[in-house]
């Protein structure tokens, strides 16, 4: 304490500023800084000390660097420093505010205390003194300390009321009501906090019912009102209507300065953000119509109040009579004036009838490439809502007389059927030449020294040549079938994208059976149906052409389009085995289905032809796709082997293959014993493949002969006797069979 004493003020501020970084650092030495540092900034310590101290304690209250249960035991080491540092009649306006701001943060942390220790009688009289005071001096208060009451009295409002969550012990920790307030507390009276609680926020809201024009207290009464709109969804309804009955802009009324100006606006701004993120925060909100209203009346008002204020006033008529300097002669309209001049003789687009400009830089500006889509949107709602009507009755009209001109300048359509003759008008009278008739000499030699040395015929012009012909597109380029491979590949792809971005169904579906309609539904179900489909059975048969017809075989293509599919069916189910295996059974499906179609129409053809089967080799190359990629808790394979339709020796001796990993062996024979179990047709088969690895090896013997027993038993009989004759004749070891 010696040396404390011989520092000076600013060395040990600059010190508690030092174990300040070092719980900015580290929040776990919070604690051990706040126990240390309170008798420091007591009621009785220098102003500085309580400064720093009451910013101090107001920070670590509201960080979220500390766990909420560390901050309510802190809390309650706190709550006297804080109640004598309130009641100070002669405190600092600095150090009241900090510890106001404390106290908002600290008060549901104590509510949350007595609500689980109701014999801690204590601490409820020391939070209930320091709300008493800050609620006593609110509106006595400097213009910062109110600010923070508001803040208080938000706090104090959250924790009073009614919670959305219904169990809010198991909720957030941080969101702390009425709720957790057991019926038979000795303490805390539900109701009556609630009332209290109602009457906290009238309080609040009779700054906007009074239609305040302090600026500072209207915005922070707004900015306090969102959080209690959300988290408490019963003041809602009073919280709305109080608001909307607000008018931001009343004191717009009164002359307007700058100062003025500036406090309007920032009202009429918090009013508008407030609504419009409620609003969005809520659609189905039954005020939401009233607050779009209430917004776009603001932001008309708002524009009719400044927009007059920044518009150039009129020089002041001279009361004397003398001229002013530069003085105009000629008479000035009230309206602003348009020169529209008519369009010159030529063709002309529809951006030049509404141009009325002479200026050809303007004429030729393109707004589409140099300005935003949304700023031009912008400027020209607000142009529209600016112009004065009368100019823009005059463009309107300006814009149908140039219309009315060019539909008169443009030349009428001829009715051939009324058209007249190509003759001058001016030669009415008709006077024949009295010459002698040319006889038939005459007239063959004149046909005879024509230059043409074919006869024309002379055909009666057709009136309805005149019409608009019918144009008819050419037919498209025909396609070879490997083009036409290529196109379909790139179809095929497209869809595949396209399914890769659908989600899983968040509920399964039944499966509806080989019949299934493909695409009743647009889901990835429906598409991987139509893909499958293309792939087995849309040119099924197609293939298929007599042995001694080279012209059809040459003319097929090299890639078949239904293999393209498959191909890309594999590498989409490999891609994701485990989440795709799905896919793979229906694929299968499938591919069988059309195996057995095929055969069968093969089986009555007129002419011998071979069927290609597809459904083992697909099955084998995805079995041999993601076996390497299994593990001993897989379940993929067991799922896969039960719903394919057909199993034989060549899918069953993949499965036998997993034996070679001792790791593997246990998921090998439960996926061969779940299938002799629940499907019988292949119960042989599967014995079989038992009975083979038993033989072939020697680790799974002990799991394998359990099995073995109960369904073979005569081969373990002879397993067994043959046992001791190997030993007997060869010497050799061998594993005991285990039973």
């Amino acid at each position: 304490m010696a040396t404390a004493a011989q520092l000076s003020v600013q060395d040990q501020i600059r010190q508690l500023e030092g174990a300040r970084k070092l719980v900015l650092g580290n929040a776990n030495y919070y604690t051990q800084v706040i126990q240390a540092t309170l008798p420091i900034i007591g009621p009785s310590s220098q102003v500085e000390f309580r400064r720093w101290g009451a910013d101090f304690l107001a920070e670590a209250f509201a960080t979220p660097a500390i766990a909420p249960g560390q901050k309510e035991t802190l809390s309650l080491v706190v709550l006297e420093t804080l109640k004598l540092l309130v009641e100070d009649v002669n405190q600092d306006v600095l150090v009241l505010r900090s510890i106001i701001q404390a106290a908002a943060s600290i008060y549901p942390l104590a509510l949350r205390w007595i609500i689980n220790n109701s014999y801690d009688t204590h601490t409820w009289e020391r939070m209930t003194a320091i709300k008493t005071r800050i609620l006593r001096i609110w509106d006595i208060a400097p213009l910062t300390i109110k600010i923070v009451c508001i803040k208080f009295a938000q706090r104090v409002v959250l924790a009073q009321t009614q919670s959305i969550n219904p169990e809010p012990r198991r909720g957030d920790p941080l969101d702390i009501s009425l709720l957790m307030i057991p019926p038979n507390h000795s303490i805390l009276d539900a109701p009556k906090l609630e009332a209290e609680a109602s009457g906290l926020l009238d309080r609040m809201l009779g700054v906007l019912q009074d239609n305040s024009s302090d600026a500072l207290i209207v915005d922070a009464t707004l900015n306090t009102l969102s959080i209690l709109v959300r988290n408490r969804p019963a003041t809602s309804n009073r919280i709305l209507n109080t608001v909307l009955n607000f008018n931001p802009l009343k004191l717009a009324n009164s002359p307007l300065n700058p100062k003025t100006k500036v406090l309007v606006k920032s009202m009429e701004k918090t009013t508008r953000m407030l609504l419009m993120h409620l609003s969005r925060r809520n659609p189905q909100n039954p005020l939401v119509g009233r607050m779009q209203q209430y917004i776009e009346r603001l932001m008309r008002s708002r524009a009719e109040i400044f927009d007059e204020g920044s518009r150039k006033r009129a020089p002041p008529e001279q009361a004397d009579g003398a001229d002013p300097k530069r003085q105009r002669t000629g008479t000035m309209s009230s309206h602003l004036q348009v020169e529209i001049t008519p369009l010159k003789p030529g063709p002309h687009s529809l951006a030049d009838i509404f141009t009325f400009i002479n200026n050809e830089g303007l004429r030729h500006f393109n707004v589409g490439d140099n300005v935003p889509a949304a700023l031009a949107a912008k400027i020209s709602v607000t142009t529209m809502a600016r112009i004065d009507p009368q100019l823009l009755d005059r463009a309107i009209q300006g814009v149908r007389d140039r219309l009315t001109a060019l539909y008169e300048a443009q030349p009428k359509p001829m009715n051939p059927e009324t058209a007249p003759l190509d003759v001058e008008e001016d030669e009415d009278d008709y006077e024949p030449d009295y010459y002698a008739a040319e006889d038939t000499e005459q007239i063959l030699n004149k046909l005879d020294s024509s230059p043409s040395a074919e006869p024309r015929e002379l055909d009666k012009p057709a009136l309805g040549g005149l019409a608009l012909p019918t144009f008819h597109l050419p037919p498209p380029p025909t396609l070879n079938p490997d083009q036409a491979t290529k196109v379909g590949q790139g179809s095929i792809t497209r869809v595949f994208s396209t399914m890769r971005t659908l989600e899983d169904p968040a509920v399964k579906k039944p499966k509806a059976g080989v019949n299934r309609l493909a695409a009743t539904t647009y889901d990835r179900d429906s598409w991987i149906t139509i893909i499958t489909r293309l792939a087995t059975r849309t040119n099924a048969g197609l293939d298929d052409v007599p042995e001694d017809d080279e012209d059809t075989k040459g003319s097929m293509p090299r890639v078949r389009l239904s293999d393209s599919i498959r191909e890309m069916l594999f590498n989409y189910v490999l891609e994701d085995f485990r989440k795709r295996i799905e896919v793979a059974v229906s694929w299968l499906n499938e591919e069988w289905y059309n195996d057995q179609v095929q055969k069968r129409s093969a089986s009555a053809a007129p002419f011998p032809r071979h069927v290609p089967l597809h459904y083992e080799k697909w099955a084998l190359r995805l079995l041999d796709g993601f076996i390497p990629y299994l593990h001993s808790q897989d379940k993929v394979l067991t799922r896969f082997l039960s719903e394919l339709p057909e199993l034989n020796q060549a899918i069953f001796s993949r499965v036998k293959t997993l034996c070679r990993d001792p790791s593997l062996v246990n998921l090998a024979l439960t996926t061969l014993y779940y299938l002799v179990v629940m499907r019988p047709p292949v119960r042989d088969l599967a014995l079989d493949v038992i009975q083979d690895i038993w033989t072939d090896y020697e680790d799974a013997r002990p799991m394998a002969v359990k099995y073995l027993q109960r369904w073979r038993p005569g081969f373990m009989e002879a397993a067994q006797q043959a046992l001791p004759s190997n030993e007997g004749s060869g010497g050799s070891t061998t594993t005991p069979v285990v039973t």
